[in-house]
């Protein structure tokens, strides 16, 4: 199969551009122009990172409920115009996100890339892989990403404010976020990654931080996409799917309940794009990463669409090329097979 027909080495091409901007775009346009550029890009891109042409909406979020909203309200000043700041960055990341919807983290997240490099490290080093978790574990799994969200993002920052917690839980997201250590890193920064003993909260945030980053590195090498599983930003990105312009659609058949090799491909074991039969199945867990849309062995059935416009309709020619891309790419390792219907 040509390089340039493979939907998923195009879109790590992708994600390779967006790694190098993200993490080192104030090098390509300039500090003053990067600084201005976004302050709500729907993934994790991180303002600790010096170089960094953007920064993810949750710094911000996280610093307007615990820097002013929370005080504010705690000193009885609260007045309507407080809530602006924070419409603003939610109108900035609702913007960029329509553009691509949740493809934001399976084309352009610079966390997602490096997972994804990290797995195919470990599959050329043979390493035993897990290619898909059990369904007991993926439903107990599902949950922690909007616990992340409403407990790390909201709860906290604005207790903090408030003053029912300390300080150090202003912004606790962004103290045991992977993204700020691996992309400080990229960067030639190495302040991130230590134990910050100025008092006891920062000292276990920061401890938890640096367990979290190791956990990702050493589970990306043979499980796949670890930590986006329970990524706070995958659950605000699931509260606006609707409005995004990029879609995933499927026109079910009776063959897609004896066949499954979508689920299979599916890296966040999104098992109802399988059993599915409605129209829609831009799923809560999915990246929109199109690797179900490759794998679907039947015509027409599964499309990744831009608005109405089809970028990648399911085909059984490119299926038979793709999943022999696939063999190669394994070498000895097993080849996708069939998963059996709940």
């Amino acid at each position: 199969m040509p390089i340039w027909k493979n939907l998923s080495v195009i879109r790590k091409f992708v994600q390779l551009l967006a790694f190098l901007f993200l993490v080192y775009g104030s090098v390509f346009v300039g500090f003053y122009s990067a600084d201005k550029l976004s302050g709500a890009f729907p993934v994790l891109s991180c303002a600790y990172d010096a170089k960094t042409a953007d920064y993810c909406v949750l710094i911000p979020l996280q610093h307007q409920l615990g820097h002013g909203l929370g005080p504010a309200i705690a000193a009885g000043k609260f007045t309507l115009s407080l809530l602006l700041p924070i419409l603003t960055t939610l109108g900035t990341f609702l913007l960029l996100f329509i553009l691509l919807n949740k493809a934001f983290c399976g084309w352009l997240c610079p966390l997602g890339f490096f997972q994804e490099v990290l797995g195919m490290i470990g599959q050329k080093l043979r390493l035993n892989r897990t290619e898909s978790l059990d369904d007991n574990l993926v439903d107990r799994i599902r949950p922690a990403k909007w616990l992340m969200l409403g407990l790390l993002v909201i709860l906290l920052p604005l207790a903090s404010g408030l003053g029912f917690v300390g300080h150090e839980l202003g912004d606790p997201f962004c103290q045991i976020c992977p993204s700020r250590i691996l992309t400080s890193l990229f960067a030639g920064q190495l302040n991130q990654l230590y134990i910050d003993t100025s008092s006891t909260g920062y000292m276990i945030l920061s401890i938890i931080a640096d367990l979290l980053f190791g956990l990702i590195l050493v589970l990306s090498l043979t499980m796949r996409q670890p930590f986006c599983r329970i990524c706070p930003l995958l659950a605000m990105h699931a509260l606006f799917k609707k409005v995004g312009l990029v879609k995933l659609v499927k026109n079910y058949t009776p063959r897609c309940d004896k066949c499954g090799l979508c689920a299979k491909a599916c890296p966040m074991d999104i098992r109802e794009i399988h059993t599915s039969k409605e129209k829609d199945i831009l799923m809560p867990d999915c990246t929109l990463c199109g690797r179900c849309v490759e794998f679907c062995p039947d015509k027409g059935v599964m499309a990744l669409k831009y608005a109405v416009i089809p970028i990648k309709v399911s085909d059984p020619a490119y299926f038979k090329e793709r999943n022999k891309a696939q063999k190669r790419w394994e070498g000895k390792q097993k080849p996708s097979r069939r998963v059996k219907k709940d």
